[in-house]
This record gives structure tokens, C-alpha cells and sequence, in this order.
């Protein structure tokens, strides 16, 4: 089964492309992901991987975890599903005040 990693701490200059590299040491790589921000179209810092087997996303989590890259200390933990509710799209909701008041 897959199981999806947290990735932390990614050099700003990291590409989806590099983190799939960086992974694949450890096993088959079913997709790898920097989270870009929309407005400017930059890292935002932290991505996701998914690896093919559990087996190989533990042995990256034991052996990257706190590891250099480029001069930063990557964080790397099992991606944990995202939060209920959590959804933080602002915009389009009822408002608790009149604006003509």
C-alpha cells in the first residue's frame, strides 16, 4: 500500500522533480509534490511524497529525517489527513455585521 510523506523545511529552490530524485533512493516514488503558492508561484517550502510501499516510506522517514539539503534541515513525518473543517478559503460567507451601519 502507499503511504504519503510530509515533507518540511524544502530549500525554496526545490522542484517536484528534485524531490522525486531525492526519494527514489529509498524506493519507487508514486508522485512527489512542491506545494507552489498561487499569487506568486513560489515554494511555499514543503511538499508531499508518496511512496509505492510502506517499507520504503519508513525507511526514508528514519534516514532523511533532520537530513541537509542545500543548507536546510528537512522535517519528514507519514502525512497526516487533512483536518475536517479546515478548509481555510476565504470569502463568500455569511457576515455577523451590516456594513452600512
Amino acid at each position: 500500500m502507499a503511504k504519503k510523506l510530509f515533507v518540511g523545511n524544502l530549500p525554496y529552490t526545490t522542484t517536484s522533480e528534485d524531490l522525486q530524485a531525492f526519494f527514489a533512493k529509498f524506493g519507487e516514488v508514486v508522485s512527489a509534490d512542491v506545494i507552489m503558492d498561487r499569487a506568486t508561484q513560489r515554494s511555499k517550502g514543503f511538499g508531499f511524497v508518496q511512496m509505492a510501499d510502506d517499507a520504503a516510506a519508513d525507511a526514508a522517514i528514519a534516514q532523511t529525517d533532520q537530513a541537509d539539503l542545500d543548507g536546510r534541515k528537512l522535517t519528514i513525518s507519514e502525512a497526516r489527513p487533512k483536518a475536517e473543517g479546515s478548509d481555510r478559503r476565504f470569502g463568500g460567507g455569511q457576515r455577523d455585521y451590516d456594513l452600512a451601519s
